[in-house]
């Protein structure tokens, strides 16, 4: 079996490394738009050769794992290049707006949309992991329109490599996903700004910062050029929930500044209660780690 990567990083590295454990006698191909990065890539045995565009139709297998822009400038041109037993995924945190794009298109069936929850702030092809993806979610979008057979080979091999799938409408996931992972990530970048604009002594910083403040603003180290484009393709959703979060910023700021504690303490251990959305999160995958 051949398998293309385009992008060979965090996300597309670590797809090649898991192709590499769970699929027989598989070649593995990769393009990214940086040289260094591909030669890296290489090197490391991410991939086995280098791909450029005339060996699409030898792809049985192509692995979109790319910033979303860049996803759909290539999608459509990719349907239209692979061959008619091909399958096409792509692994991008929006999902609305690629599966509109390719609604009509006559090799639809062979384009099944994902978004993998699983990743770290780095990046590039260094940040590859083998085990990334075991026993987190993967989310599966209008596998209706994905052809059986392609859909059948692409659950086999997410469920190999240690993936929960998740079937899910596109707009419903763009709407959930802002909550959970595209508002966590502003919140990240945020502070990490006002710490850098208000406190100019580096070494205070490094000095006092604890673990709450380090995994608080983790997120901030991630890339421009990835979630950018996911703010600009989600921006409707993004732009409402910030509304919500900063009226309650602003109710929290009304209560401290009127003294009102009690009421901020109240609100806190309600707040608290997330804990048992947390506990859950966790024995389900302690449980689904023990095969009970």
């Amino acid at each position: 079996m051949k398998i293309g990567v385009i992008g060979v990083g965090l996300i597309g590295g670590s797809l090649a490394l898991s192709a590499r454990e769970h699929i027989p006698d598989v070649e593995i191909y990769g393009s990214n738009r940086s040289e260094t990065n591909l030669q890296k890539s290489l090197d490391l045995g991410l991939i086995d050769f280098r791909l450029d565009d005339s060996m699409i139709k030898q792809m049985d297998i192509i692995l979109l794992a790319i910033p979303v822009d860049g996803a759909m400038d290539r999608l459509v041109d990719l349907l239209d290049e692979v061959n008619d037993n091909a399958l096409i995924m792509d692994f991008g945190s929006t999902k609305s707006a690629i599966c509109q794009q390719v609604a009509l298109h006559s090799k639809r069936g062979q384009f099944l949309a994902t978004h993998p929850i699983a990743g770290t702030e780095y990046s590039g092809p260094a940040a590859a992991l083998s085990d990334l993806f075991k026993d987190k979610i993967q989310i599966l979008c209008e596998i209706h329109k994905t052809r059986p057979d392609l859909l059948e080979w692409a659950q086999d091999w997410f469920k190999k490599i240690g993936m929960k799938l998740r079937e899910m409408d596109p707009v419903e996931h763009d709407q959930h996903i802002t909550y959970v992972s595209h508002l966590s990530h502003i919140t990240s970048y945020m502070l990490g700004k006002t710490v850098m604009e208000k406190e100019k002594d580096q070494s205070a910083i490094f000095d006092m910062a604890g673990s709450g403040f380090s995994s608080t603003v983790r997120l901030a180290k991630s890339s421009p050029n990835m979630w950018v484009p996911i703010f600009k393709q989600n921006k409707e959703n993004i732009s409402k929930t910030l509304s919500q979060y900063i009226n309650n910023l602003n109710q929290f700021k009304q209560l401290l500044d009127a003294d009102k504690f009690d009421e901020l303490h109240e609100q806190i251990l309600e707040i608290n209660k997330i804990r048992l959305i947390l506990e859950g999160i966790t024995n389900t995958t302690k449980t689904n780690k023990n095969g009970k």
